[in-house]
């Protein structure tokens, strides 16, 4: 049984490769036929320029904030004791939909090369106004690439409601990705303990950049939470124990906006409001440096001429900091290399072995985006298809870029698609 068992998995995946790989084509036929002041490859954005002065990465160091203890401890008594990852996948009981099972519209979200060899969709009535942010996988959190014995996926999404209890809220899906063939998932509301820890609030803001190191998730924010990045401790989810569209402290036990977990914030990394600072919009980890090292990069609008800055912090290799950045004595994580990049519009960054990936979405609504990938010497490459090799292939609005090094697959979202391929066909396909 076991036996026949694999052999219809297996027969499914060899499938879905196929149908994907149709679909690619599909899109690439249909990129041939895109008029060229919509989907033809933006100017070459050259090299990375180093920033090497103090003056210039000074902007970039993080102070690094921790919640009290207590305040934690205050929280998980009131809420009950707090579960790790392993729980809130056994409560799992939502499923993405597979390619297969994907709309024509859904799948046009796809690159159309190099095609992806995994791709999943999210049920539209369980995400309906929220938007679709970054991802992150347990192939960051641990070198093994699993987390206990599971495979995970990590997906944020914002709420986009304007109501003053719901508009901005971010919440993360816990996807069981251990058989890849019916991935099932659960959802937790990221959240920041108030009032001493008597209580909670929503974190307000869009996940743009999202990485799961160690025991810790950090999330980019914004917006009505400042300029900042969130920590969260993957061994401290709570439960909500009351199924309301409240947050926080309700009669009768804790409401999360519908979530059946929380996850409160145990710490933050603010700007330090020096002149020129930019906010990490953007976050991927790179595994391939010494240490370890989180990867991010500033949102720049395609009409600026100044360029979009990529920079790195060391995580710490200390053993009571686990998953926290490097710092100094005074509490400052500070920039270990940058760069900028002409390649203005970026969004996604990606960095392996000295390469730099960065995604820029499509200038028009429905069309395909660019994926570029620099160093800090020779031209920049970039992802093209078409009978003239002219034309952007890249996802028209991906959200991220995280590399599970131990399957080589590089995995991202647009809109309410899910998918993967492998860095080596991104680094084939690249012009």
């Amino acid at each position: 049984m076991k036996h026949r068992g694999r052999h219809r998995r297996r027969k499914r995946g060899q499938a879905l490769r196929a149908f994907l790989a149709g679909t690619a084509l599909a899109l690439t036929a249909a990129a041939t036929m895109i008029s060229a002041s919509q989907a033809t490859v933006a100017a070459n954005p050259g090299e990375l320029k180093p920033l090497d002065s103090a003056t210039e990465t000074a902007p970039l160091r993080l102070k690094e904030s921790l919640v009290p203890e207590r305040t934690l401890d205050r929280l998980s008594a009131a809420m009950g004791r707090p579960v790790g990852v392993s729980a809130v996948l056994a409560s799992a009981d939502r499923s993405l939909r597979d390619a297969i099972d994907c709309t024509a519209g859904e799948r046009r979200a796809l690159p159309v090369a190099p095609a992806a060899t995994a791709a999943y969709c999210w049920d539209a009535a369980d995400t309906r106004s929220w938007r679709a942010g970054a991802v992150t996988t347990s192939g960051d959190a641990d070198d093994d690439g699993v987390w206990g014995t599971h495979r995970v996926i990590l997906s944020a999404w914002s709420r986009t409601g304007t109501a003053a209890h719901d508009g901005g809220l971010a919440r993360v899906a816990f996807v069981d990705a251990d058989d890849l063939d019916r991935p099932t998932y659960s959802w937790a509301l990221l959240a920041v303990p108030v009032d001493g820890g008597r209580d909670f609030r929503g974190l307000v803001s869009q996940v743009s950049g999202m990485v799961w190191y160690q025991n810790k998730l950090l999330v980019t924010a914004s917006g009505e939470d400042g300029d900042a990045l969130y920590v969260y401790d993957m061994n401290r989810v709570q439960r909500a124990s009351v199924d309301s569209s409240a947050v926080g402290k309700v009669r009768g036990g804790w409401s999360a906006h519908g979530a059946p977990w929380v996850l409160p914030a145990v710490g933050s990394y603010r700007l330090t409001g020096d002149s020129g600072a930019a906010r990490p919009d953007y976050l991927s980890l790179d595994r391939s440096t010494s240490p370890d090292s989180l990867v991010a990069s500033e949102w720049v609008s395609s009409g600026d001429d100044r360029g979009t800055r990529l920079w790195r912090y060391d995580f710490s290799g200390a053993a009571d900091r686990a998953g926290l950045l490097a710092t100094d004595t005074e509490g400052y994580a500070r920039v270990h290399d940058a760069y900028v990049t002409e390649a203005s519009g970026s969004g996604p960054v990606l960095s392996y072995d000295s390469r730099w990936y960065l995604s820029r979405a499509a200038d028009t609504e429905g069309d395909h985006g660019i994926l570029w990938r620099q160093t800090s010497s020779g031209t920049a490459k970039s992802t093209r298809c078409g009978t003239d090799e002219s034309r952007a292939c890249w996802s028209g609005e991906s959200e991220s870029l995280s590399y599970w090094e131990q399957t080589g697959e590089v995995w991202s979202q647009s809109g309410r698609v899910l998918f993967a391929l492998p860095l080596a066909s991104i680094d084939r396909s690249l012009g």
